[in-house]
Order: structure tokens, then sequence, then C-alpha cells
């Protein structure tokens, strides 16, 4: 099982205090406003026994009124403060988010040039707020981090750009996609070093044969109480082979993961997954680098794999590499959750629908007095990446509602009429998207 990092524990307990200080107000204004309203209802019932006990009274016998305020009323406001309590305190609800793909070409590492090298802070500052209002966060890094040159032809950025990410809210990279051996396996290892080092935890790849034995394939957060673990999954590699001996080192789909797709690898992808359950967590998250790019089309061997996944205990799947937002299934009354894509979260934009996507939000519940986790609502966060020519020149994501109603306000740095209709009409495909439409 992979060690948690310092600042990622620390980003993590900060919230969890923050939130916890937000349930004790909420209680509080909770219990005085049952208190104020049995304490009404006291009145208003001793109103009552008042003028009836006068009214009869007066009849029967003309002897002078005595009231006593009822003696149960105090104690049944304590009771039922406590049932309360006790109620409250057998749920634990955490939220995860999820981004899709931040993709490492030129214009994305350019994206961060500053006058004494590198800073991303600007490209992520906007979505800042809702990548880090979360108990854990996670999204694709698809590229490198293995020195210059930087850009497209390596896939390789600068390691400010993970520091742009942990600083924005980001605990948690998937690391097995695409790009994860694009430079070898020296890449690889480089990448999930300074993956370490900024504070993030990656997820489905390893340096070395004995770091895959050590973490089991799968890594495992708990929070507010909550055991989440993290396993992830890439249909191939870029049309790459392992080296001989490495087949380990990054968690596949496939059997024949660098030719045609079509073998699944079921014996690998259980044989993790019953480790994972080994450890007991109270729900499992699947990281799919899978589908085709910039391609709608949810294949059976995907619905064959998401069958494989939740009857060996998986609870949330969360797609990417099609690029394109894609169809959610969410059930209820099992919790199950299945994201097929969640589209582009920092790219060129440059195709039909790359230039939007979602970051999705879910909250999941632990009810003690039931033994169950699942989740138990949705809901997503629609962002865009803004080019160099459709604001004041500065490639970055922003939220696209903020950033609509920027422009409605004619505020200084509002995006351009072209991109505001650009965005109206995201709006409309995501929602359009998410129901497979």
């Amino acid at each position: 099982m992979a060690e948690e990092h310092d600042e990622l524990n620390m980003r993590r307990r900060k919230r969890e205090e923050l939130r916890q200080k937000q349930r004790r107000e909420q209680r509080r204004l909770r219990i005085t406003l049952i208190a104020a309203a049995v304490v009404l209802l006291g009145c208003a019932a001793g109103i009552f026994f008042i003028a009836r006990s006068s009214q009869t009274k007066s009849v029967q016998t003309g002897a002078p009124l005595q009231t006593t305020a009822p003696a149960t009323r105090p104690n049944q406001t304590e009771a039922t403060q406590a049932t309360t309590s006790r109620q409250r305190n057998t749920q634990t609800v955490i939220h995860i988010k999820a981004a899709g793909d931040l993709n490492i070409t030129n214009k994305v590492v350019e994206s961060g040039l500053a006058a004494t090298g590198y800073d991303y802070t600007q490209a992520f500052m906007d979505v800042a707020p809702v990548l880090a209002d979360a108990d854990l966060t996670v999204l694709n890094f698809e590229g490198n981090i293995c020195g210059e040159p930087y850009g497209t032809e390596r896939a390789s950025a600068p390691r400010e750009i993970l520091q742009g990410l942990r600083s924005a809210g980001v605990d948690l990279v998937q690391t097995a996609n695409s790009y994860s051996i694009f430079n070898g396996l020296i890449g690889m290892t480089s990448t999930l070093r300074a993956v370490e080092e900024a504070g993030l935890q990656g997820v489905g790849a390893f340096a070395s044969d004995a770091d895959y034995r050590k973490s089991g394939g799968y890594t495992i957060v708990e929070v507010q109480g909550v055991k989440v673990a993290f396993v992830a999954f890439t249909k191939g590699l870029g049309g790459m082979g392992m080296p001989s001996g490495s087949d380990n080192l990054v968690n596949l789909l496939y059997e024949d993961y660098d030719s045609t797709y079509r073998t699944i690898a079921k014996d690998a992808i259980t044989k993790t997954l019953d480790r994972v359950n080994a450890q007991k967590p109270d729900i499992v998250v699947a990281l799919l680098h899978w589908g085709s790019e910039y391609n709608d089309v949810i294949s059976d061997s995907q619905k064959n794999i998401v069958s494989l996944l939740q009857k060996n205990g998986v609870d949330v799947i969360l797609g990417t590499h099609p690029h394109l937002v894609q169809q959610v299934e969410y059930d209820p009354l099992t919790g199950k959750f299945v994201a097929y894509s969640l589209g582009d979260f920092f790219g060129d934009a440059v195709r039909g629908g790359s230039n939007y996507s979602i970051i999705v939000d879910l909250e999941i519940t632990k009810d003690t007095d039931t033994g169950s986790t699942r989740v138990t609502d949705w809901s997503y966060t629609p962002i865009y990446t803004l080019t160099e020519t459709e604001c004041d020149g500065y490639r970055r994501v922003v939220r696209i509602r903020e950033a609509m109603a920027a422009y409605e306000g004619n505020f200084v740095d509002k995006v351009t009429k072209e991109c505001y209709d650009a965005m109206t009409k995201a709006l409309t495909r995501i929602t359009e998207r998410l129901k497979g439409e």
C-alpha cells in the first residue's frame, strides 16, 4: 500500500477541519432551532391550558388561576437532541472530485511560461476552488516529467505543472495511460519520482517490481474514517510494449494491449481487485484509460469490463482517453457509478468537443448502522479551456457558467463573443453527452 505524503495529509486535514467546523456550526443551529420550536410549542400549550383552565374554573368554582409550566418538556427536548445526534453520528459523508485528461503539448507547456521560468498558477486558478473543495481530487496526467525539451514531441513537461496541480487542490494523478512509457522506463521512473516530490500520489504505474509488490497494484487513502481504494488501468501504452520482465509496472486492461485490444486481461484484473478487497476498503474507485479517441461509441468490450469490475467490488469507474465527455450511468439503489469519459481537463482544445469537459463531484456516504458505503449523489462543474485568442492572451481552464456571467456583466477580462457562444453550446452538449445523446 502506498504511503501518504505529508503535504497531501496536511491539505486533507485542513479541509477536514473546515468541514468539521461547518458541521459543528450547523449542529448548533439545528439544536437552537429545535429548542426554539419546543419552547414555542410549550408556550402555545401553556396559553391554551391557561385559557381552558380559566374558563372551567371560573364557571365551576371561581377559584384564582394557577399556572405551572409542563414538567416534561425539557426532558423531551434533551431526548430529541440526543436521538438526533446519534442519527447524525452514524453517517460520514465525503466528497471525491475527478477531472479528465491533462495532455502535455506545446501549448499546454507554454501556458505556464513566466519571467523566471514556469508557473501554472494562472492556468488552474479559476478551477482551483472546485478542485480544492473535496476530500480527495484526482485527474489523469497524460505525459512525462523527464526534462527538456518540453512539449508535444516528447510529451515532457516542467515539474512546475505538478506543483500547479498540487496548489490547485489535486491529490492523486493517474499515471497508467498511453504516455506511461512514452520516454521509456527511465521516463516513467522520473515522472513517478516527480509526482511524489510534488506531494501527489500516483495511481496505476510503478517505478520497479519491488514498488509494485509493495503496493499490490493499488492505493488506499483513508479520509474522515472512510477507507478509499484507488486502482487504475490503461487499455494500452500508445502502441508500445513493456520490456521483458516489466509487465507488472503498469496496470493493463488487455492482454493484447499493444495491438488489437480484444482480449481482456481478466486474470490480472481480478487478482489486483482480490488484493484490494482483502484490505476491506469502504469503497473502490477504478480509474480507466480506455475507449477510442474522439469517438462517442461505448464498445461491448468496455461494457464487459464494467461488468467484470463491478462483480469484483468496484463501486466507481472514472474514464478518460476519448478527449470527449461521454455518458454517465448512476444507480441510486446500489450506488454504482460509471463515467465513461470525463473529457479533456486541459489540452490543445483544437478538436471539436475537446475544449469543454466536466469536473465530477461524488458524494459518498458511510453508514455505520447499515455497514454500507456508497455513492449517494453526484453533480458536476462544466469547464472550458480558453485559448490565447478567446480572452486576454492566456491559455487556462475556466468554469463555464462563471465565465459566461463575467461576459454578461461586461467584466474587463471577459471572453470574446465567439467564445461566449461556444460556451453556450458547450453547456447544451455536455448535458446531452452525459445522457449518451
